[in-house]
């Protein structure tokens, strides 16, 4: 149940952690699934309550600094010695020691009941969550930095090929980001985006996308740019042959169900769009031997680099700043769910609430 009221400030729990002023906080999709019941329950025991979401923040730290937060809630956030192999692997999205440190459980901030988030007037972090904000980016684009970086992870584990057919499924703000990330980190020889709402269609041609297609459509284009063979009847629709990767952005049994069947035969399928307990068909998984992978969250790629950096890094080229607003009070909470769940219908992509007022 999500309500707006007054809570005590977090406390700081230890060495190295600050205090964090949020000032843009965004309302991401594993957000409002989470407040309609539709997110997954195996999330609710990597999740502490009464918590404050908010996961895409930006902020200032007392000394005026700007920051965004990467909100993993990892071995070293956690004061954890030794840390755990995924962590030493840099990779604290898949920490297995989130129940253990001076805090609550939790994956990242916004989903842990000692940190606050970025829906309310403090929160807590660990100096090194902290990523500084260069002068030139605006807070608007700086809150997307955070998905951003969750795309960037995917095309680089995705690794398209410069001979091959891309798909990114959907074009939410993941689907977008990802298209952006995909074209800037491992360009393919066509790379396709299924967007259903015009503001969609706009901002993924805008992104990369060399062909930009409706959901009811993509069979036929990939079809068309594949030359692969279609099959349809009563019961559905694949094609021999297909896309060599697909990205399913939607998290949605249509998105995921489609994507198996216009993935060619050993092909890749990564998974970035948040799923629940959707009903997928196997069998195109079974028979394609298709690569299905998840992709979550950030930390130090293959290459070295670390996720955020590359974000922070590329995010001004792309102007991401157009994919912010409205923007809305928290006390105006009600309607800026209302409007996220349906943002894309509304020509939106990332509805967030605005801190900076209340200071």
């Amino acid at each position: 149940m999500l309500h707006l009221g007054e809570v005590e400030e977090p406390r700081l729990p230890g060495p190295g952690w600050v205090r964090v002023i949020p000032s843009l906080g965004g309302i991401c999709g594993s957000d409002t699934s989470a407040i309609t019941g539709h997110a997954s329950l195996y999330l609710d025991l990597l999740t502490s309550y009464p918590f404050v979401p908010g996961h895409e923040v930006v902020g200032e730290l007392e000394d005026g600094t700007r920051v965004v937060v990467e909100p993993a809630l990892g071995c070293r956030v956690r004061g954890v010695e030794p840390e755990c192999a995924r962590c030493a692997d840099g990779r604290p999205g898949l920490c297995e020691n989130v129940t253990e440190g001076p805090i609550e459980v939790g994956l990242q901030t916004g989903y842990c009941a000692s940190t606050g988030g970025g829906w309310g007037e403090v929160l807590v972090a660990h100096e090194s969550q902290l990523h500084e904000i260069p002068d030139e980016l605006p807070d608007e684009a700086a809150v997307l930095v955070e998905p951003f970086a969750c795309c960037i992870h995917a095309a680089l584990k995705g690794a398209a090929r410069p001979d091959e057919v891309v798909v990114v499924q959907g074009a939410g703000t993941i689907g977008l980001l990802t298209v952006a990330a995909v074209r800037l980190l491992t360009p393919p020889r066509r790379l396709i985006a299924v967007a259903k709402h015009p503001f969609q269609r706009e901002q993924a041609r805008r992104l990369g996308a060399d062909q930009v297609v409706g959901p009811d459509e993509v069979f036929q284009r990939v079809r068309f740019a594949t030359g692969a063979r279609r099959l349809e009847s009563r019961e559905g629709e694949l094609l021999l042959g297909g896309a060599d990767l697909t990205f399913e952005c939607t998290g949605s049994a249509r998105g995921l169900n489609d994507a198996v069947r216009f993935t060619r035969g050993g092909g890749r399928l990564a998974v970035v769009g948040m799923p629940a307990e959707e009903r997928v068909d196997w069998a195109p998984i079974w028979q394609r031997e298709l690569s299905v992978t998840g992709s979550y969250a950030y930390g130090r790629e293959a290459t070295g680099a670390r996720t955020f950096e590359l974000a922070l890094e590329a995010a001004p080229a792309f102007r991401l700043e157009q994919l912010t607003g409205p923007l809305f009070g928290l006390s105006q909470y009600r309607q800026a769910i209302a409007y996220a769940v349906e943002a894309g219908r509304l020509g939106a992509a990332r509805v967030a609430f605005d801190l900076r007022r209340l200071r």
